[in-house]
């Protein structure tokens, strides 16, 4: 007798056909995104001494204080990190890093004169963090996009997320922060402030590479002149609308939510429309980075 739960879970089948899906256009991109992380770092932030976190942080100091080549030291580190990812977290976390881990100090390597080629004169600090978070920011966004990671700290911060119970974004702050002031007390206060750009910067460049620019927004709507609300989308402005079945969380009363994406464009007259229709409705306003399907 076959009982439900003995049956092969698909999951990770799914998971497999997932990732083999354009194979080669991921390893691509992968090499672009390192490449352009490696020109970042040696362009502008090694150059100034910017340290912002992860093992790239932790060979600038190392280049400082002992003269240690950072891609021998981010090498070292990533290979030892990876040991310890293994025995940790496991083969499953540890194979997504082993790539980008051994790519990105032969990377750093191969790009390390590459001031020499691009020479920018008396170019300002201030410009220096500026573009150095935006390219390291666009190369890390492209190495997540491809399924990837660059190893280095991203794996303790994995362990710390798992062992201290916090979320990444905490385990982050933890070990990158640890790393930035390690830098403050060796290159000074006023490189702190460049580092919190370099930092900001790479982060909302990462999200604008993984998700995109956003061409439409999603207004979620709950009002009491569904209809008329209905009647203005579809035939002032032309767009479809979904209707979901709901219910107030307090008063327990059945509801209708109103689901329509428009594009961007037309954000101004759909919401100024809600408000001519209804001054009480109550609707929240959402980026669609993605839209598929529908007429």
């Amino acid at each position: 007798m076959k009982f439900p739960w003995n049956k092969k879970d698909n999951s990770q089948e799914i998971l497999k056909k997932v990732y083999q899906k354009s194979r080669i256009k991921r390893y691509v991109g992968l090499v672009a995104g390192i490449l352009l992380i490696s020109i970042a770092f040696n362009l502008f932030l090694l150059p100034n001494n910017i340290v912002f976190g992860g093992v790239s942080g932790i060979s600038i100091i190392t280049k400082r204080l002992f003269g240690w080549s950072p891609s021998l030291v981010i090498m070292i580190s990533s290979l030892f990190l990876l040991v310890v990812s293994f025995i940790v977290l496991g083969k499953k976390q540890t194979m997504g890093s082993i790539l980008g881990s051994i790519l990105f100090p032969i990377f750093v390597e191969i790009t390390a004169n590459i001031g020499q080629l691009i020479h920018f004169d008396n170019l300002e600090m201030l410009l220096c963090a500026i573009f150095g978070g935006i390219l390291y920011g666009a190369g890390a966004g492209l190495v997540f996009k491809c399924g990837f990671t660059t190893g280095g700290t991203d794996i303790i911060n994995q362990i710390i997320s798992k062992y201290a119970k916090i979320s990444m974004g905490n385990a982050m702050l933890m070990s990158d922060g640890l790393i930035v002031l390690s830098g403050v007390t060796v290159f000074g206060i006023n490189k702190l402030m460049y580092a919190i750009i370099v930092v900001y910067l790479i982060g909302i460049m990462t999200d604008k590479v993984l998700l995109g620019i956003s061409d439409s927004k999603a207004f979620y709507i709950v009002t009491e002149k569904e209809t008329e609300i209905k009647d203005y989308i579809l035939n002032q402005l032309g767009h479809g609308v979904t209707v979901f079945n709901a219910k107030g969380g307090y008063s327990m009363e059945p509801r209708q939510v109103l689901l329509c994406v428009v594009p961007t464009s037309e954000y101004f007259r759909l919401k100024e429309g809600i408000h001519a229709i209804d001054e009480h409705a109550f609707f929240v306003i959402t980026d669609a980075y993605e839209v598929f399907g529908g007429e």
